[in-house]
């Protein structure tokens, strides 16, 4: 019952997005990845670069096209109902823990929470697995070991990050058994013998080692292709890039897109307020074993989001900052006689920042700025396609792939592409020496740059985030046409995002017959 009515909530407040073509990593892997399985049956993808991601969801959308048929609004129902059990297994962790209170008001602010709704209808791993991660969690508390290794090994095969909480928590019990002081034990809960319960929190390791070694077996890599290890593990191993990561991942799970407001308020209420009193007793707080617990899956979050990953995405920390808004909320309940106030605005603020775009640099795919950029690329890949569907056209991915592979949902039939990596000064200027090998250049804002700020004036900052998090400024159109001796037919602006087409204009000169393999963009037809 509970399950239904999050659904049928969560459904109807994505039903505008269900016809949204794919956007960003969807269109770029994971639904590729899904349509090998459908169209071939394999689960090491073919028509895109493995990754070694578990293939667990992609094989949950290739059922649901199977028996419902392949479309995006498919595709995204699908999702929304991963996402209407992970909201339920929030739900039920709330409850265990606290109680029912305080699970439905945690339910409805993780709905609500402007990342969480966003990667609701979005055909990507994370939120899945985080759900699971919650299953996962809940049956641990419990102390149901056979339930706990199901839950932990699904989310390991939804992705492999999500064998974090687990691993982080066998340690945790290992330190308990090294807890030899009476007044430390209270911060180690009781139940089955902690063997067992180590052992019930290392076996979910087991099905993620076996798909390792399949993956190996069909491609002789372990941990995805050496591009993809590269970027999220090898090019991350600095001190000063964990360090800014580490203070980059505190504020997503304490502060991003208005999430400051409910923790804010919890810090007040703690500082400020008494525990209230129901009947002459106290209500009690979260057990301080089970607060423990969650620190422990938070911070082991915290910190390996920051030593690995390429792109510091506030979607990798879903498994954490549910287990903040419980907290954070049962905090509330404890020591508000209003409390239900300060829920219901910390829901608005919320809601709100589905719609602004913050001072401060964020990834689209957040809230709903990528409805936005969706929005944008349609209009401009229909106008291309409409104007010029036999040119050569210039673009960066992942407008490359939403131009090539019609099937994404932009186009209805393939264009061929010349691609370049971004829209920098230095991508534009070593693409304007070939110009003979286009006719038409797609441009667009690869990344949300919000209005001029301080920290964003600070030269360092800049340098920092070029060095250390693959930062550039795109040029805005009319340079890029400049330079590349067009002009722009097309253009279009939302909030912060914009996209342009620019024709060419055609230069008499013998057509480069080909382009050296050292040169920074090449011509092609699929990514």
């Amino acid at each position: 019952m509970v399950f239904a009515v999050i659904f049928v909530f969560i459904f109807l407040l994505h039903v505008p997005l269900l016809q949204l073509p794919y956007f960003w990593d969807e269109a770029g892997h994971y639904v590729p990845a899904a349509r090998d399985i459908l169209l071939s049956g394999s689960l090491i993808p073919h028509s895109t670069l493995s990754n070694a991601h578990p293939p667990l969801v992609m094989a949950w959308l290739a059922l649901w096209w199977k028996v419902v048929g392949y479309a995006p609004a498919v595709a995204r129902t699908a999702m929304l109902v991963l996402a209407a059990f992970s909201l339920l297994g929030v739900f039920r962790l709330a409850e265990r823990v606290a109680n029912t209170n305080v699970a439905i008001a945690s339910a409805l602010c993780t709905a609500l929470y402007p990342v969480f709704f966003a990667q609701s209808s979005l055909a990507q791993v994370d939120l899945a697995a985080a759900g699971l991660t919650f299953w996962g969690l809940s049956a641990y508390i419990e102390g149901r070991s056979v339930t706990t290794v199901l839950w932990f090994g699904l989310a390991a095969l939804t992705k492999e990050t999500a064998i974090l909480a687990p691993l982080s928590l066998a340690g945790w019990e290992v330190a308990g058994l090294l807890a030899r002081k009476p007044a430390m034990r209270k911060l180690w809960r009781d139940g089955d013998p902690p063997p067992r319960r180590i052992a019930s929190l290392l076996l979910p390791a087991l099905p993620l080692a076996l798909w390792y070694a399949y993956h190996y077996a069909q491609t002789g890599y372990v941990f995805g292709n050496p591009e993809f290890f590269r970027y999220n593990v090898s090019a991350t191993l600095s001190p000063t890039r964990f360090l800014l990561a580490l203070a980059m991942r505190l504020w997503q799970v304490a502060g991003y897109l208005h999430l400051w407001v409910l923790t804010l308020a919890m810090a007040l209420a703690m500082w400020m307020l008494p525990p209230l009193q129901d009947s002459a007793l106290v209500r009690p707080r979260v057990n301080l074993a089970v607060q423990m617990i969650f620190y422990v899956v938070v911070f082991t979050y915290v910190a390996a989001m920051a030593l690995i990953g390429g792109a510091v995405l506030a979607r990798y920390m879903l498994p954490a900052v549910p287990l903040v808004i419980i907290l954070s909320v049962s905090t509330l309940w404890r020591r508000l006689n209003f409390w239900q106030v300060a829920v219901a605005c910390v829901a608005l603020a919320f809601v709100a920042a589905w719609f602004w775009n913050p001072q401060y640099g964020f990834s689209p795919e957040d809230n709903l700025a990528y409805r936005d950029y969706v929005v944008l690329h349609e209009d401009a890949e229909r106008f291309l396609e409409a104007r010029y569907p036999m040119a050569r056209v210039l673009t960066a991915w992942p407008a490359s792939d939403e131009i090539v592979r019609s099937w994404l949902g932009y186009t209805t039939r393939p264009m061929r592409v010349v691609r370049i990596e971004d829209f920098s000064l230095e991508q534009v200027l070593s693409a304007a020496e070939f110009r003979s090998n286009y006719e038409v250049a797609l441009i667009f804002s690869t990344k949300y740059e919000p209005a001029p700020a301080l920290w964003n004036r600070w030269r360092t900052w800049s340098e920092l985030k070029t060095r250390f998090f693959g930062f550039h400024r795109d040029l805005p159109p009319a340079a890029a046409a400049h330079i590349l001796g067009g002009h722009i037919v097309f253009s279009e602006e939302k909030k912060g995002q914009w996209i342009a087409v620019i024709e060419l204009e055609r230069v008499e000169e013998a057509r480069t017959p080909s382009i050296p393999a050292s040169d920074r963009f090449s011509q092609t037809t699929s990514r």
